[in-house]
């Protein structure tokens, strides 16, 4: 007698719904947000252990230009956030740590309460965790590799980690915008995305404006 085996249902991409319900966190780590937070530590090592420490008195910074007048490859040290905001100050390497672990908590809150449903909510979420990580790994660990504080309290070195920062380019209209890495741009992507989302949640809860 031949038995016979039932497939099980399809996943369904319904675009009416935008929902992936097979799409669990575990494979969204392992597919998204792992690749892209190697990807991003590789990068930041190979410009720490590949370009001088950054200096705004000399003229002697490492700059690889890849496209002349448009985008350059350096080395910054960001102890702040986008923009430069709070870089150089007291306050900012307690903060830009404490901030971190505060968003990782709260972003997994939310999946846990399903609020990234659709696929492009999920792809958000996978983005941010690679994005927040990224650069918390640098605050953790940059300052521990400074040669000049190596025989400083362990304490001190955690204080003085930073963001490795090292995409330029350089807007026809603008100047050069400020300089980025891997793990803020899967954090802007992840915002377009949220964007997208908070639309189409919109259209759908008024579909006569849509």
């Amino acid at each position: 007698m031949k038995k016979t085996f039932e497939l099980s249902a399809p996943i369904d991409l319904s675009p009416s719904t935008g929902e992936y319900p097979r799409m669990d966190a575990r494979k969204l780590l392992l597919t998204i947000t792992l690749p892209l937070y190697v990807i991003d530590q590789i990068t930041k090592w190979w410009i720490v252990l590949n370009f001088p420490l950054p200096s705004i008195y000399s003229d002697l910074n490492r700059k690889i230009v890849v496209i002349e007048d448009v985008f350059n490859i350096i080395r910054v040290h960001n102890t702040g956030v986008a923009f430069g905001m709070g870089n150089g100050t007291a306050w900012a390497p307690f903060v830009f740590l404490t901030i971190p672990i505060i968003a990782l908590t709260v972003i997994t809150l939310m999946w846990k309460k399903g609020v990234f449903t659709s696929w492009q909510g999920k792809g958000a979420f996978a983005l941010l965790l690679t994005g927040i990580l990224g650069n918390l790994t640098d605050r953790l660990t940059q300052g521990f590799a400074l040669e000049h504080l190596k025989d400083e309290s362990f304490w001190t070195r955690l204080m003085n980690g930073y963001v490795v920062d090292f995409l330029d380019v350089i807007l026809p209209w603008y100047g050069s915008w400020p300089t980025f890495n891997v793990a803020d741009s899967c954090i802007c992507v992840a915002a377009v995305l949220l964007i997208v989302t908070a639309w189409k949640d919109e259209s759908k809860a008024n579909p006569k404006s849509a």
